[in-house]
């Protein structure tokens, strides 16, 4: 039965740890709970905040409308051809789906093993990680639109995927509402190894002929040891998106700092390392009040405990400035900001 609270602390609704409270809060964990609240006066009384694991947000104010928490369960799968479809509801846990998947053998998202947040919100962001997307794999999801409690399929032509990006942060950002996600994935593993660190920690291992669970457990294992863990201290994984600048912007930064961490990018552009720029601007490690960046990790942004969103906040403008005087770059917040 759906039922709303008020005055809601979110404090463990988000992954940064930020103690604030929602007006009014509705946990969703089926179609039918959603077309509900969707069809009732309080979502056109206020304005709205759909959470999934509260992975990609930071809080600077309470927030003064309704939260949906989307909490949407189930996995399933189906044969079609050579291919394997597998859906999921929007508030499975996005490793929970990876390790489900290599389990069984279906090869597609083991790159983007560890990855922290829900299923749901995967397709919004386009999440991605060592040489892999979710558009990559992506086949349709489901949503509603919250104006009129219409079902609708989105196909990957519809979503218009980017770089961390996607139609429903752009032109249909605030209107529909994903409850369930299907992939397609395959049984003739076709393994990506060739980002550096999944070949080095292989090599570690002594593994010359890796399977889809050596794959997982490599890339867990750099994540793990790059990046901290929610529960033991609050952070919202990578703070910042990776820059991707065009030719004649990358020959000027080159031409200044030799060493500049870059990769090839679409449309002959360049992607910048957001991390090694941060770092050369002396910010790894940095504790600043109740806030910093990650030890191993300057891309991270943490709460070392009594954080405010404003504090995070204020942080972060001092990264994008040091980054844009020293490299003449501007960063862009891979982080939601509220």
């Amino acid at each position: 039965m759906l039922t709303v609270q008020q005055n809601k602390s979110l404090k463990a609704y988000n992954t940064f740890g930020i103690p604030v409270d929602a007006a009014y809060f509705a946990e969703i964990f089926s179609g039918d709970d959603l077309i509900e609240l969707l069809e009732g006066n309080l979502v056109k009384e206020q304005k709205l905040l759909v959470l999934g694991g509260g992975s990609n947000v930071l809080f600077t104010k309470d927030f003064d409308g309704l939260v949906i928490k989307l909490s949407i369960p189930g996995i399933r799968s189906a044969v079609q051809g050579d291919d394997i479809l597998v859906t999921a509801g929007a508030g499975v846990v996005w490793n929970d789906l990876v390790n489900y998947c290599v389990e069984r053998g279906f090869a597609g998202i083991e790159n983007l093993s560890l990855i922290p947040g829900t299923v749901g919100a995967s397709p919004i962001q386009n999440i991605g990680a060592y040489g892999a997307e979710l558009k990559d794999v992506f086949q349709s999801c489901i949503a509603y639109e919250i104006e009129t409690a219409k079902e609708r399929t989105f196909s990957y032509e519809d979503c218009h995927f980017g770089y961390r990006d996607s139609i429903f942060k752009n032109e249909l950002k605030g209107k529909y509402i994903i409850t369930s996600v299907t992939f397609k994935l395959s049984m003739s593993a076709r393994l990506n190894t060739q980002y550096g660190a999944i070949q080095d920690e292989l090599k570690n291992r002594g593994i010359a002929e890796p399977t889809l669970a050596d794959v997982s457990s490599v890339v867990s294992q750099i994540r793990v040891g790059k990046l901290p863990d929610p529960s033991t201290i609050g952070n919202a994984g990578s703070f910042f998106k990776n820059p991707v600048i065009d030719k004649e912007q990358f020959d000027r930064v080159i031409s200044e700092h030799p060493n500049v961490v870059h990769y090839p990018a679409p449309d002959n552009k360049v992607k910048l390392a957001a991390g090694w720029l941060i770092e050369q601007c002396g910010f790894k490690g940095m504790v600043s009040g109740h806030t910093g960046t990650w030890k191993h990790q300057a891309l991270v942004l943490v709460n070392h405990g009594g954080a405010t969103g404003q504090e995070v906040y204020g942080f972060s403008e001092q990264i994008i400035d040091a980054v844009d005087a020293k490299f003449g770059v501007k960063l862009e917040r891979e982080v939601n900001m509220l």
